[in-house]
């Protein structure tokens, strides 16, 4: 039963904070993308792909959170939040921004725990 509970618990921390980056981001979107490709302008990447994911990354946030908070489709959205964690670690280390990685490395290790006990997800949508 404890396990039950914690998991519950980083199920939802992790949806908090990814639907909170998400809730944050889309109402300034523009702003939020223009910020980000000029970012990446000593990247390699093209900035119409760069543009193109920032556009998209608070709407795939705001998703993958809600899915976590509710418990929908945990597994998938566990795999999408990890996917997305691996798409920015990518962008994070072609601007050498080693900071960000090492956070992000956090999420990805979140994600490992919340994929690999999804055993444990009882407290979810998913159950019903």
């Amino acid at each position: 039963m404890n396990k039950n509970i914690a998991y519950f618990l980083l199920r939802a921390s992790m949806g908090i904070n990814l639907l909170g980056h998400g809730l944050a981001r889309i109402p300034k979107l523009s702003v939020f993308a223009e910020g980000m490709t000029k970012s990446f302008e000593k990247s390699w990447l093209p900035p119409p792909l760069v543009h193109l994911f920032s556009t998209t990354l608070p709407f795939l946030e705001f998703l993958i959170g809600a899915m976590l908070i509710l418990g929908f489709k945990t597994r998938i959205a566990n795999c999408a939040g990890a996917v997305l964690i691996i798409a920015l670690l990518f962008g994070s280390s072609t601007i050498e921004n080693w900071e960000a990685m090492g956070i992000q490395m956090i999420y990805a290790l979140f994600f490992y725990i919340l994929i690999s006990r999804l055993e444990d997800n009882r407290y979810a949508l998913d159950r019903k």
